[in-house]
């Protein structure tokens, strides 16, 4: 980090009552201080860049109008809180974000009373302040709460459900659309499209300035300021959007200038109702890297800002993400029936390269996980074979489309599930933990989940051969270094593998954790089954080891309630087989962010925490 006295302003604010007692010209100064920090912090430690480059100078604006923590921020999302976090009180411990014990890169209401709403996922700002809106309005509290929303995120229905209940819940509340014509990938739909619309038309921007000025007059003329402009809004954008939800619509106005910002919050601090505020921001603005690439930059691993992201070098490890991307390619050049569709994570999960050889088959469909799902049904009723490439965590999202709109129709559409497991540092919200869980009780569904790459690369083929619904869940980052071959071979539904023969105790692990559970195998002299399929169960290869073994051990990195570990204890419940199971796998409890691996061997799910566990339980 740059010596403390380049930060000289930054410094003197440990909460945002001391930001409030600064003078308004050295505002601008301390968004330049705070946005070199963040700058150079995240450089140290990675996390998101670019999206929080944009909101500086509205956190600054938002604590230096609203009497926080009092009034309630309501960040959407998570991926433009730092600086929040930053004049909050915790810039001394941006030095651990999102390292074990350290701060979290997202609101946490248990880190600090300005986190009012934990979040992580999107869409919920509107729904949270509203809430919150309505539940001060019941204990007669004057507080005030702003929900800040991303444009990518008001593509999601929860956002436009919220919406149409606060315009009619009389409400007082205000919205600000963060719009930085970004979410993580390229924005799409026709909501873009009309934001676009409005913000680049010549007219409209002249009436924005007139509008400007009119929010900057004194309260007593507040309301006429606000008939005036609605008045000239009238001829040039009729029936705006938002208007017809019953929200009161102001801007566009610059995210970036304070002298705009500051007396629009503060003149819209003293209206009543539900507000709308629409600004306009640069995602990775004042770092010219970013702002050239936000993409690249919106979730970054260490790096010399100087230098900027050093791109195709190092030779890591092939990723699943690849193993899946490059798989989807080429079963596209095999089969033409395949379609592919992401909820706005086309880079997350491995479809550029799709998107670019394919693009009348590919579909981003926004922030909109529960529509991705039904979407993909649809195409698969008119006999096509829609592959929906989705994080576990995402997917929760989507559950009933999953069971009542796929799974009923017992309709062939592929999931391929990124991020199954423990993905590291964006903790709880991101693990995906439950899927297996999940998606085993829903009739129809088949459930895989690979030991390797290679392996991925035919579970994947495989699903496509599936006349009913199917599911290939993969962890984060790279597995073993196993090279797919470039064939499209199948595997053999419902079969598992034996990877090692040993004595008295079976090993049966499920996909990323095979590895751990073969090099235990080696210590503990143990059987060790890879079982590929969590549903349908192996039960042949289950019966068989329970047959010969004293132990069977479930390995799987998943909730152990309701896991593989359970189906392996009702088929041998079913059969009357008594052999004793010993299930491992993830507590009950949600897991705080940290390196992956660290976590897993913190929770006894690496080499040693199996033999340790093992040995615990074979004890007289």
């Amino acid at each position: 980090m740059t010596a403390a006295s380049t930060f000289p302003l930054l410094e003197s604010i440990n909460a945002p009552a001391d930001l409030r007692r600064l003078e308004r010209k050295q505002l601008k100064p301390l968004a330049d201080e705070l946005r070199q920090f963040l700058i150079e912090s995240v450089s140290q430690t990675g996390g998101h860049l670019s999206s929080n480059l944009g909101t500086v100078e509205l956190t600054i604006a938002l604590h230096s109008v609203f009497n926080t923590p009092y009034d309630r921020l309501v960040w959407d999302v998570g991926h433009q809180c730092y600086p929040h976090k930053v004049l909050t009180g915790r810039r001394e411990g941006m030095n651990r974000l999102r390292m074990r014990h350290g701060l979290a890169g997202f609101p946490k209401r248990c880190e600090s009373e300005y986190d009012t709403f934990g979040v992580g996922h999107s869409s919920t700002s509107i729904s949270a302040a509203l809430g919150m809106a309505l539940g001060a309005k019941l204990k007669g509290e004057d507080r005030k709460t702003i929900a800040i929303i991303g444009d990518g995120s008001m593509s999601a229905g929860q956002a436009f459900e919220a919406l149409n209940n606060a315009g009619v819940a009389d409400a007082d509340m205000l919205v600000i659309l963060n719009d930085n014509e970004m979410s993580i990938s390229p924005p799409v739909g026709a909501l873009n499209n009309i934001l676009t619309r409005l913000t680049s038309s010549k007219t409209y921007n002249a009436a924005r300035s007139a509008g400007r000025h009119m929010l900057g007059f004194a309260p007593p003329l507040l309301e006429l300021a606000r008939r005036a402009e609605e008045h000239v809004k009238g001829m040039i954008a009729p029936g705006t959007l938002f208007e017809e939800f019953g929200f009161h619509y102001y801007g566009p106005i610059d995210g970036h200038d304070l002298d705009a910002l500051i007396p629009t919050l503060e003149n819209l601090k003293a209206i009543k109702g539900p507000k709308f505020l629409h600004v306009i921001t640069k995602k990775g603005q004042g770092y010219k890297l970013a702002e050239a690439d936000p993409i690249l930059y919106h979730g970054v691993a260490k790096f010399a800002p100087e230098q900027g992201i050093q791109s195709g070098k190092g030779g890591g490890k092939l990723t699943y993400t690849q193993v899946f991307g490059d798989w989807l390619c080429d079963m596209a050049k095999a089969d033409s029936r395949l379609v592919g569709i992401t909820p706005a994570m086309r880079e997350g999960s491995g479809m550029v390269r799709f998107a670019a050889e394919h693009p009348d088959r590919y579909f981003d469909v926004g922030i909109a996980e529960q529509h991705a799902v039904t979407f993909a049904a649809g195409l698969a009723c008119e006999g096509l074979k829609p592959v929906v490439a989705i994080y576990s965590t995402f997917l929760q999202r989507a559950y009933d489309q999953l069971v009542h709109d796929v799974a009923i129709q017992n309709l062939p559409v592929i999931f391929a599930v990124d991020r199954g497991g423990l993905v590291g540092a964006d903790g709880p919200t991101h693990h995906g933990t439950f899927d297996l869980s999940y998606t085993t009780c829903i009739p129809n569904m088949v459930v895989m989940a690979p030991a390797d790459e290679a392996e991925c690369r035919r579970m994947l083929s495989t699903a496509m051969t599936l006349d009913g619904p199917s599911l290939v869940r993969y962890p984060r980052g790279g597995g073993t270094g196993t090279q797919p071959a470039p064939t499209l071979d199948t595997l053999p539904v419902g079969k598992g593998e034996r990877r090692r023969q040993g004595k008295d105790i079976a090993l049966l692990a499920f996909g990323s954790l095979v590895p751990a559970a073969e090099a235990a195998g080696e210590v503990l002299d143990a059987t060790v089954a890879n079982m590929r399929f969590i549903k349908p169960l192996d039960a042949d290869l289950v019966v068989e080891l329970a047959g010969n073994h004293s132990l069977l051990v479930s390995i799987e990195e998943n909730a152990v309630i309701g896991g593989a570990g359970s189906e392996i204890e009702r088929v041998l419940a079913e059969r009357g087989i008594h052999t004793p199971v010993l299930r491992l796998g993830l507590p009950d409890r949600f897991i705080d962010h940290g390196e992956q691996g660290q976590l897993l061997a913190e929770l006894g799910l690496d080499k040693d925490g199996i033999v340790r566990a093992v040995r615990a339980a074979i004890q007289p």
